[in-house]
């Protein structure tokens, strides 16, 4: 097996044994990026020259007996994500030739456990769509089925690690980012609470939304990378100062009398057969482990959809307002005066996605709207959030699938905005809520395309997420398989 194959836990014992160097870990990485890169086109910007000399220090520290768990490993980073001295560009035009002054504080704590970093990752633009086609840069293509999406808007972070071009990576979730894709790409991916994770360097969308989250190829990963992004920052409004416990003290821990909820509002018409299947089956597993599955309710689900698509554009529609051709970023040259260079800007700059959710956003925060559409969605969301307050009340973790349908093909809804918008409808409701989720891998459908599984907890129930997710991972017999590239 290559070592790009490997996970950070395997590596990393690999290294403290002294059996591997970072360099050479980087090497295996950049040799499968030039062999499968061309195809599935993860990556917006390859950092190759500082990765390596990233492993070099690294070697050095290793050398020196300073070794974390993340020591050596390469790790991809969204293109939301502020890089110092490295351009940032959210998929979109207006900020192609953006370069940060700053690290994002992820980037900062990852760099300082000794990470190394192989490049930017594309995305759908601003983070907004489900299937990583509104890429200024191009269409990044599923690993599995290069015909079909990798999904969104961190379609570029899943496909990277399913495709081993790096061995984990970072995302962002704002209403599934980071679990569709991986349920599609058919790897791990954790929207950690909202506070729990630092914002501070994440390029915003909806900011009461946004959250950042990692990539990993198992849950024993996801707990490695969780310890070290987590954590109070004073830099970020919103970061909440909590105790972060050590989440790998989770991974080995039984879910025996453990109370799963299945919500009778997530297992409806609609949903792909195949996907159900793949359910029915984790319930057995679930329940052979010693939990009990009940049936709960969260009676105001058939709005989540509705109150999202109002307050994530009015959140981006004034977020958004600041790329204007003045400060930074692209600029419209042929205009006669302020108000036309301006027009002509934000019209070149910005792609069809983030001018029809600016509008969106405009209009429900416009004076004599905003009593009707903005305060009223966010009245209904703390409905939604009194759901899960009331259901986890009666059992400890919720199951839900993470997608509707496995992996669509390229194109399929890009004319269907509301088709695309429903690609989210079970991972919109943690987001709106603040709690956090994990996607993890959960079987295959008959043409061997990846379906995910998601639990849901309580706010900062991290550690219940990844001791049921490490569970089940553990007594699943899934089939091994890999993309055949």
């Amino acid at each position: 097996m290559e070592l790009n194959q490997l996970t950070i836990h395997e590596l990393h014992e690999l290294i403290t044994k002294r059996e591997v160097s970072s360099t050479q870990i980087v090497q295996s990485v950049f040799k499968r990026i030039e062999t499968v890169e061309k195809d599935i086109h993860s990556y917006v910007t390859l950092m190759k020259e500082r990765a390596f000399a990233a492993a070099a220090d690294a070697d050095k520290r290793i050398r020196e007996g300073d070794i974390t768990p993340m020591t050596g490993i390469p790790v991809a980073l969204k293109d939301v994500l502020c890089t110092k001295g490295i351009r940032t560009t959210c998929g979109s035009r207006i900020l192609h030739n953006y370069i940060p002054p700053y690290d994002a504080t992820v980037v900062e704590k990852l760099k300082a456990a000794g990470a190394v970093f192989t490049g930017k990752v594309n995305m759908d633009e601003f983070a907004m769509g489900s299937s990583t086609e509104t890429s200024c840069f191009g269409i990044t293509r599923n690993p599995w089925d290069l015909k079909r999406i990798p999904g969104g808007s961190s379609g570029g972070s899943a496909a990277a690690v399913a495709a081993d071009e790096c061995i984990a990576s970072l995302g962002s979730d704002t209403g599934g980012s980071i679990r569709q894709p991986a349920a599609l790409c058919g790897v791990v991916g954790m929207k950690p609470t909202y506070g729990r994770v630092s914002r501070f360097g994440l390029v915003a969308f909806a900011s009461s939304l946004d959250q950042i989250g990692p990539f990993t190829k198992d849950v024993e990963d996801c707990a490695i990378m969780m310890n070290v992004i987590a954590g109070y920052d004073s830099r970020d409004s919103t970061s909440v100062p909590l105790d972060v416990p050590d989440y790998t003290a989770f991974l080995s821990r039984g879910i025996d009398g453990w109370t799963v909820g299945i919500p009778r509002e997530y297992f409806i018409e609609g949903i792909d057969p195949e996907v159900m299947e793949a359910m029915k089956s984790t319930i057995a597993v679930i329940e052979g482990l010693g939990a009990k599955c009940v049936e709960i309710s969260l009676p105001h689900t058939g709005y989540c959809l509705a109150v999202y698509y109002i307050i994530a554009p009015a959140e981006a529609s004034s977020n958004l307002a600041r790329y204007d051709g003045v400060k930074y970023g692209f600029r419209a040259g042929d205009g006669r005066d302020l108000l036309e260079m301006y027009k002509k800007t934000r019209s070149a700059g910005f792609g069809a996605e983030v001018k029809r959710r600016i509008m969106i956003g405009t209009y429900a925060l416009s004076s004599g709207y905003y009593d009707a559409y903005y305060k009223k969605a966010s009245q209904v969301r703390g409905l939604i959030k009194g759901d899960f307050e009331k259901a986890f009340t009666q059992c400890d973790v919720i199951l839900t699938p993470t997608s509707p349908t496995p992996a669509f093909t390229i194109g399929e809804k890009m004319d269907d905005p509301l088709q695309m918008y429903l690609s989210d409808i079970f991972t919109i409701s943690a987001n709106l809520a603040g709690i956090p989720g994990i996607s993890v891998p959960c079987g295959f459908t008959r043409r061997g395309l990846p379906i995910g599984a998601q639990f849901l907890a309580g706010h900062f129930e991290e550690g219940k997420l990844i001791q049921m997710a490490s569970a089940y991972e553990k007594n699943a017999n899934l089939e091994k398989r890999r993309p055949n590239l």
